[in-house]
């Protein structure tokens, strides 16, 4: 397997420990959006929390002002989330949820991370960081 460009910082535990519960095809489809993660923003920060099982992406450790999206093992999908996606365009109707700021997309299948418009809404995400301007 090739070497990810992310740097892992901050958190409890390693991105292993995140998804070390959920079953294998969900472990495998984590570790193939987190391969997405780092094609569509090289560099990207990492923060594993083993606890939470959850791990946050973004420019630096903080979660709310430089994370702008997630990744969530659940037994029967993955949640691609995004910080700030009730603010992000969607063309595609792929967002789910009604909170003020977090939507997420539900990734069942590896054709789940290749669907149109989902590298565009990672990358529109990434540029999306409202505390920062």
């Amino acid at each position: 397997m090739p070497e990810l460009d992310i740097r892992t910082v901050g958190g409890n535990g390693s991105f292993a420990d995140v998804i070390a519960a959920a079953p294998p095809e969900i472990q495998s489809l984590a570790h193939a959006a987190r391969t997405l993660l780092a094609d569509v923003m090289p560099g990207i920060t990492e923060v594993p929390w083993a606890r939470q099982k959850i791990a946050g992406y973004g420019i630096g450790p903080k979660k709310m002002s430089q994370h702008f999206c997630y990744i969530a093992p659940f037994k029967k999908h993955l949640n691609l989330g995004f910080m700030y996606g009730a603010h992000l365009p969607d063309p595609q109707n792929m967002l789910e949820g009604k909170g003020a700021d977090l939507r997420h997309v539900k990734i069942r299948s590896a054709a789940d991370l290749e669907q149109a418009g989902l590298r565009e809404l990672i990358d529109e995400a990434s540029r999306y960081l409202p505390k920062l301007k």
